[in-house]
């Protein structure tokens, strides 16, 4: 929380200086205020805020603490409790340092006339366009603490989808990693004591020896260029990642990669249609939905689609005939829509399609699992058996030459 300090008088007349924790500046002159003192000045402590930055930017809020943000919050609300009140309480729950300074900033904010939703919009790395509009909805309607609740699960929901996906991936990703490792130092360090030995055997190697010993030879004497050249790549592909066109290519790569692009189309699939219901449900308009939908799906090829959706439905056209164009987009999908639209009930289907790919999501993480441990022991095999062979078939040339 930010540090200020001041200088202010008492009632009698006499000096005094100090510092104070505040959310605000505003929030410090009515802590000073209720302590009876006139404020003369006050300024943020640069030092203490320097520090904070500093801090700021390795502390985060995480999706668990904003679910619990929401579920608490809609409970306090339900049970009467002013929702200024509600989030001093908050301040006090959460455990998240960095959290209840935004907190506090929010309940300053709300207490001095802003909205809620207005509030939130101020920090959208913590709560973003899809949270700020449904409270925004839960605020015109007057059932914010039914929002918030609605908010948390759709939250858990994507959160827990994400964790199953993301965890699916880090095991290939690890053992992969591993295997690269153990592979560099076989080369480095194994390969080059067979080499000595079989210089001593004044024979001609098998072409499969020759490429590992050659492999090796590479690798010993320039390693330091393939460090430098695994760098240069690794730096590349981050900076074309951070551009508008390379986010845009990673991104089909994600979704076009053989089994893993299923998975993460089929994710995109949840959260649009989960995301597009829930807005559609609390009365925000189609144009402005789809607007939300696009920045919170992660991936800049469906945003483009999603984006362009909009502009078209402004002109009189229907999603469903909009995303039909669009070959990534799943017949299901514009199917559904289309049926929703006929129906007027295009939130209600919007949900079944959401739980449908979630399903779907699943059983592809789980097929991927189970396909992980049978492709790692082939790979370790063939690499065993490339390696062996290189270095048995000498041996064994040796023995026939001897007998």
């Amino acid at each position: 929380m930010p540090n200020y300090k001041y200088q202010a008088r008492k009632q009698g007349g006499a000096s005094i200086s100090g510092t104070v924790e505040a959310p605000s500046e505003q929030a410090a002159a009515e802590i000073l205020k209720e302590q009876q003192l006139i404020v003369v000045s006050l300024k943020v402590n640069t030092f203490q805020k320097t520090i904070d930055k500093v801090m700021n930017i390795f502390n985060g809020v995480k999706r668990k603490d904003v679910i619990f943000f929401a579920r608490q919050l809609s409970v306090m609300l339900n049970a009467s409790v002013p929702l200024v009140k509600s989030l001093r309480v908050m301040v006090k729950q959460t455990n998240n340092a960095y959290f209840k300074v935004i907190i506090a900033d929010i309940a300053a904010d709300v207490d001095g006339g802003a909205k809620f939703s207005q509030s939130l919009s101020r920090y959208p790395k913590v709560f973003d366009n899809f949270f700020v509009h449904l409270v925004r909805a839960g605020e015109t309607t007057g059932r914010l603490d039914k929002v918030l609740v609605y908010l948390a699960d759709q939250i858990e929901k994507d959160y827990a989808l994400r964790s199953r996906v993301t965890g699916a991936m880090i095991y290939p990703a690890f053992i992969f990693g591993v295997l690269i490792f153990m592979g560099i130092g076989m080369m480095i360090f194994v390969v080059p004591k067979f080499k000595d030995v079989f210089s001593t055997m004044g024979m001609d190697l098998p072409i499969t020896t020759r490429m590992l010993i050659g492999t090796s030879d590479f690798m010993v004497s320039y390693w330091w260029m393939l460090f430098l050249v695994a760098i240069v790549f690794g730096v590349g592909i981050y900076l074309y990642g951070k551009s508008v066109s390379g986010k845009y290519y990673m991104d089909l790569l994600k979704i076009k990669a053989p089994i893993i692009g299923r998975i993460m189309w089929k994710t995109v699939m949840v959260r649009f249609s989960r995301s597009l219901s829930s807005l559609l449900s609390s009365g925000v308009p189609v144009t402005k939905s789809f607007e939300i939908v696009a920045d919170i799906v992660n991936n800049e090829v469906y945003k483009k689609i999603f984006l362009k959706t909009a502009q078209e439905v402004e002109m009189g056209k229907t999603v469903s005939s909009i995303l039909a164009q669009e070959k990534i987009v799943p017949p299901l999908v514009t199917n559904m829509i289309n049926v929703g639209e006929e129906s007027g009930k295009i939130d209600t289907v919007l949900t079944k399609v959401a739980d449908f790919y979630e399903g779907e999501t699943d059983s592809e993480v789980k097929a991927l699992v189970s396909l992980i441990e049978p492709m790692v022991l082939i790979l370790i095999g063939a690499a065993a058996m490339v390696l062996v062979m290189s270095v048995l078939m000498p041996m064994y040339q040796l023995t026939e030459n001897f007998a």
